[in-house]
């Protein structure tokens, strides 16, 4: 039950932000599903490996490779759906307390949060770098495959 109201708000946060973004409607079920589909990877990795910033990484990279992928396929902007999919994984509550304690002068759990939303910040940035790297890859390979039948 726990999984399915996490895969709802994700679905929900994700749509929503496609509204905010101007994104165009018929893409905002597409935002929709990538955002739950990254949030799923990230909640499920991050529960068994107990490491957020190995599911953070999974996660960007399922969601970038995806964008990029429905980017070609329904001729749209890759933006309009890598945005969208990776704002459930912000770690925007985390800073949040992060900055609490800072202000409450509890600076050394504050600097430990602190140091854990710049990982996972850095963390999702490197993933979408290398997504596009294994994009690439797969563009070398689809090219490489379309030159073997044609010759």
């Amino acid at each position: 039950m726990d999984l399915l109201a996490q895969l709802m708000t994700s679905f929900i946060a994700t749509g929503a932000f496609g509204i905010l973004f101007n994104a165009p409607k018929e893409t905002l079920i597409k935002c929709g599903l990538i955002g739950m589909g990254g949030w799923l990877i990230y909640y499920v990795l991050a529960a068994y490996s107990d490491n957020a910033v190995l599911a953070t990484l999974a996660a960007t990279i399922f969601i970038a490779v995806l964008s990029q992928q429905l980017a070609k396929f329904y001729k749209t902007p890759v933006i309009i759906f890598s945005v969208a999919g990776i704002i459930p994984l912000v770690p925007g509550g985390l800073a949040y307390d992060a900055m609490r304690n800072f202000v409450e002068n509890d600076y050394n759990t504050a600097i430990a949060l602190a140091a854990k939303v710049f990982m996972l910040a850095g963390t999702i940035a490197f993933g979408l770098v290398f997504s596009e790297v294994i994009n690439q890859i797969i563009r070398k390979i689809t090219d490489f495959k379309r030159e073997k039948l044609n010759s």
